[in-house]
């Protein structure tokens, strides 16, 4: 059995922290353990399974390394934050850049994204 690679266009981020160069304001953000917050489909967690010397286990969340991972969470930043990507919003996985060229804007750029 093997996993198939499931990778949807992922943004580069060089090409993201290049193109904020022209804004005045710039807020970094990374969603720091969040792969650790995505349940794992019920079905694959035994694929996930490891014992020590105390106790057996298997993952009931998505642990980060996993092969799709990156895929998923990324799919997940774009449902999420659908309407504000684009000239404010950056996504790449777990790190985010909000852009702005005036302090207001700043503000409701940022506002947008914290009520998600």
């Amino acid at each position: 059995m093997c996993t198939c690679k499931n990778a949807p266009s992922l943004p580069n981020i060089d090409k993201l922290v290049d193109s904020s160069s022209r804004y005045k304001l710039l807020s970094f953000m990374d969603s720091y353990s969040d792969y650790n917050k995505i349940p794992m489909f019920e079905g694959d967690r035994y694929k996930m399974a490891f014992m020590t010397e105390h106790a057996n286990y298997k993952y009931n969340v998505m642990s980060f390394g996993l092969k799709n991972a990156g895929a998923t969470y990324q799919r997940m930043m774009n449902k999420i934050f659908y309407e504000e990507i684009g000239d404010a919003l950056k996504v790449c996985m777990d790190d985010m850049i909000v852009k702005s060229a005036e302090e207001r804007q700043q503000e409701v750029h940022l506002s947008a994204v914290f009520d998600k």
